[in-house]
């Protein structure tokens, strides 16, 4: 281990702080960020930390009781200072703070309304392009199936706005009756606007309006005797009330909030989180984070700028618990992104005050599943501690499997699972380099190389409890051989986990169970496997890891696989993209035709020098 710097004692380092703006890093006595916050006066702020008399919260006295030294930046006002802080966190990720991981997983609805014939779309990205966006929701499967159900009321089209103005005859989404073929001259822009109105209406929950437009056509169409767009708009009304059942009404007034409400554990925090559109229940969704010591005016303040720094739809009013100290600097931050006022309101009665006590209700429940779902996962891993004769739980598993076809396309995949559960920013995937032909050993040895090559016996928190081989003895012996070669000989426990072969399966078993394949567990050192019992929560848990890495091995052999399928020799020029390549094709109709095209007329094309023209000419076509 090296020495730890020696920084000056902490009242020395806090009489050098600046009275201005900007953000403070509290760091450990061996360098490491343990909390990053903001501040509009630098020495005050720290200050209160480390005085007896200043900021008296449990929180706060344990992270200064742990900090060393105390790095500053200093910015021009709070304001830029609230940016720097969100760049800092993402970089050095500090352990007290707060984090917001998976605010990727959310998607929304997406209509295009800047097309000619507006597209119904499913996104996780939102921009500044003219789009309506509605949301978010949880997951993508369901948003599709809910996309499919709207489309099946108000028929819009999904093809992309090139497909749309080539079509020469209705696609099978019209014969579906989920597209009403705007491409194909099935109807006119004016109607087909109607439709989109409609699913605006629909999304945006303001379906007594929508009810009450689709009513009125149906009656015009039936008075106009439109018998059969009568019916059609008839059975629309019928589906729209149907779903409408589904939503819970908590607002008569065709609000629109976002609501958010905490409920604190030993050591965890869950934030709820509601979103209520046109005065209906859309969407709930919650957030843990563990091993949080902040206040709850720290907590909130830290999630809602997170919350919000991605691309998402932001409410007129957001309800909350209790108001953060940098409110006004969060409400200006949201307006200036939203284009329109947004505010912050803490309600203390009346129908927001309701919709609060229903998700600091939420959040009560949700806690307390997740701590009865997490006692049982502990219970598994203790379980599973013991079975595979380890020391302790393993709390932190790895696990690696190899995926090849014929001995081409190699690939190994490595999934990492935290207190039970996928990390999915732990996982890993490795196209191998140094082995040739059909070698799983030899693709194992090299996967588990580039894994732990750097890592060392002193590398506390950075090594996993468990590594986990998909396969038998012969697996087990290459990882064996890996790590004690790599100094971690003893640091790792080892195992890997594979079916029985029919014959031995036929020999331990009856005739009752004859021919049934049990998974085994192989062991360093171990003569016997150790046979997987048949509903033991430890037992499925190494299966679903098994089962997860062996699926993320295959999906990205699959993925390379159909890569290589539609790959073209382009490909390998430098300075020819996706889209240079495209348009080379499109121009030239085929590779073998732009191979033959003469030198002149490819240097013709935007973005291609005459070295990629004659590399082009210089291809040969199979």
């Amino acid at each position: 281990m090296k020495d730890s710097p020696k920084h000056p004692p902490i009242e020395e380092q806090l009489k050098r702080l600046p009275t201005s703006s900007g953000v403070y890093l509290m760091k450990s006595p061996d360098g490491k960020v343990l909390y990053i916050g903001k501040a509009n006066n630098l020495r005050s702020r720290v200050r209160s930390y480390f005085r007896a008399s200043g900021d008296g919260r449990y929180a706060v006295r344990f992270i200064a009781g742990k900090t060393s030294f105390i790095d500053y930046i200093v910015t021009s006002n709070e304001k830029e200072a609230l940016f720097l802080e969100d760049t800092l966190l993402k970089k050095y990720k500090p352990k007290y703070n707060i984090r917001l991981k998976d605010s990727k997983t959310y998607v929304s609805i997406k209509i295009t309304m800047a097309d000619k014939f507006p597209r119904i779309l499913v996104t996780r990205q939102i921009k500044k392009d003219g789009s309506r966006y509605f949301g978010p929701y949880v997951s993508a499967q369901a948003v599709r199936e809910m996309v499919k159900m709207i489309r099946r009321v108000f028929p819009l089209c999904v093809r992309t706005s090139a497909r749309l103005t080539q079509t020469a005859r209705p696609c099978l989404d019209y014969q579906l009756g989920l597209c009403s073929a705007p491409g194909a001259g099935m109807i006119s822009e004016a109607d087909y606007r109607v439709i989109v109105r409609g699913a605006i209406l629909f999304l945006s929950g303001r379906n007594r309006e929508l009810l009450k437009n689709l009513k009125k056509e149906m009656n015009e169409a039936s008075a106009a005797l439109e018998y059969e767009q009568a019916a059609v708009i008839r059975d629309r009304i019928l589906v729209v009330e149907g779903m409408l059942e589904k939503q819970k009404v908590v607002s008569h007034k065709g609000a629109e909030y976002d609501v958010f409400a905490l409920a604190h554990g030993a050591e965890t925090v869950l934030v709820q989180a509601l979103f209520v559109r046109g005065g209906r229940l859309v969407n709930s969704i919650d957030y843990t984070f563990t091993d949080c010591r902040l206040s709850q005016k720290d907590i909130i303040s830290s999630f809602l700028r997170q919350f919000y720094s991605g691309g998402r739809v932001i409410p007129k009013e957001i309800l909350l618990p209790i108001s953060p100290d940098d409110c006004a600097l969060i409400e200006q931050w949201l307006t200036e992104k939203a284009g329109r006022g947004v505010k912050l309101r803490v309600p203390l009665r009346g129908e927001k005050r309701e919709l609060l006590n229903m998700a600091e209700e939420n959040a009560g429940q949700s806690l307390r599943k997740k701590q009865e779902k997490g006692v049982s996962k502990r219970r598994a891993l203790e379980e599973m501690g013991k079975r595979l004769r380890m020391k302790r739980p393993p709390l932190w598993i790895e696990a690696f499997d190899i995926s090849n076809t014929s001995g081409t396309l190699g690939v190994g995949a490595m999934v990492s699972f935290r207190d039970g559960e996928p990390d999915k920013a732990g996982y890993r995937l490795f196209r191998i380099k140094g082995v040739e032909g059909q070698d799983d050993y030899a693709m194992m040895e090299e996967v588990m190389r580039r894994r732990y090559a750097h890592a060392g016996r002193d590398t506390e928190g950075e090594l996993p409890d468990l590594v986990l081989i998909d396969g038998g003895k012969g697996q087990l012996g290459v990882a064996v051989k890996v790590m004690a070669e790599l100094g971690l000989g003893g640091v790792i426990s080892l195992a890997a986990l594979a079916k029985e072969r029919p014959e031995e399966a036929d020999a331990g078993e009856g005739d009752k169970g004859k021919g049934k394949k049990h998974e085994r567990v192989f062991l360093p050192g171990v003569k016997d496997a150790i046979r997987l019992r048949p509903g033991s929560r430890a037992d499925l848990l190494l299966c679903m890891i098994r089962d997860e890495v062996h699926r993320t091995a295959i999906t990205y052999q699959r993925r390379l696989r159909n890569k290589k399928m539609f790959a073209s020799p382009l490909d390998e020029i430098a300075g020819i993209g996706a889209k240079r390549k495209k348009e080379l094709l499109k121009k030239f109709g085929s590779l073998k035709k732009l191979i033959d095209a003469p030198l002149e007329e490819i240097c013709q094309t935007s973005g291609i020098t005459e070295h990629m023209a004659r590399v082009i000419k210089g291809l040969k076509t199979s």
